[in-house]
């Protein structure tokens, strides 16, 4: 008997399709890079950088035994290299005796404890306030499943269930989702005590969450020849909600106020003529440059 072929069309067909490579996965989409802006406010120049993928650019925390700049930090950071995107002042310190008042931890180590700080733990005047003190609110970066994760958060809150602390700066107030001055202990009505003349223009750093996962780093910078430039805390508050914060912490600010964005410095505290008034800081938080 004859044996009956396939038409021909069906054999192409079946050869086509067997040497199809079938359907190919699109690349990866390229992460979005931190983006560096300008805000020019009435009474402040504010420096804002926005970081879109924090796990593409992931924040570090650095600390200095010895006061220095933001930017000799991250030289310092590098070994002199230029492996650093950005960096900004972080926690806040005693300029008398250069050891830390705020926590700081480095790749997992307390490596910063106001503790250890005799000007602090000794001072008549805050023994009442030291259990708020020693509580203030800090920035945190966790290690969750090889992923980072960052928060905001009182020092003695528990870590998140299966997340290792990586890196952490203290500072504060938080200013978003609510001001935490008086239970932080930097106000105090009765005494009439305001640590951070937080009702008075300033330059200010601070560092804030969105509801999208990105972070941002502001510094604002006073107006050269205007009295009584810079924000208030509240002010401050005001402008990272309107930039999409959710959460913010206040950050040492005056005189220590510094951001540095691709080898740019910006500094935060003027004189009347525009000359910058620089404090050398103990600890900072950057954003180390990618390879290649």
């Amino acid at each position: 008997m004859a044996r009956r072929l396939a038409p021909i069309h069906l054999v192409l067909a079946t050869v086509l399709l067997g040497c199809s490579p079938g359907p190919q996965a699109a690349p990866p989409e390229p992460p979005f890079p931190p983006r560096y802006q300008t805000l020019t406010l009435p009474q402040a120049t504010v420096h804002l950088i926005t970081i879109p993928d924090p796990v593409a650019y992931p924040l570090e925390v650095a600390v200095v035994d010895a006061l220095a700049t933001v930017d000799r930090i991250l030289a310092q950071v590098c070994g002199g290299r230029d492996c650093a995107l950005a960096g900004l002042n972080a926690g806040f310190f005693d300029p008398q005796n250069g050891l830390t008042t705020s926590a700081v931890v480095v790749a997992g180590e307390l490596v910063a404890d106001p503790r250890q700080n005799p000007r602090l733990m000794q001072n008549p005047d805050l023994q009442d306030s030291l259990d708020k003190i020693l509580n203030r609110s800090e920035f945190r970066r966790y290690d969750c499943d090889g992923q980072p994760r960052y928060a905001i958060a009182p020092h003695q809150t528990p870590l998140p269930q299966g997340c290792q602390l990586i890196a952490a700066v203290g500072a504060g107030p938080q200013l978003l989702p609510q001001d935490t001055g008086e239970l932080e202990g930097f106000i105090d009505p009765d005494r009439g005590r305001d640590a951070l003349g937080s009702g008075t223009a300033n330059a200010r750093s601070a560092i804030g969450l969105g509801a999208e996962g990105e972070i941002l780093l502001v510094m604002v910078a006073q107006r050269p020849g205007l009295a009584n430039s810079g924000l208030t805390l509240a002010e401050l508050a005001q402008v990272m909600a309107q930039q999409g914060a959710v959460q913010a912490l206040n950050l040492d600010g005056g005189s220590s106020a510094t951001l540095v964005y691709d080898g740019a410095v910006y500094h935060g505290r003027l004189k009347g003529a525009g000359e910058v008034v620089q404090r050398p800081v103990k600890s900072i938080l950057w954003v180390p440059r990618p390879p290649g």
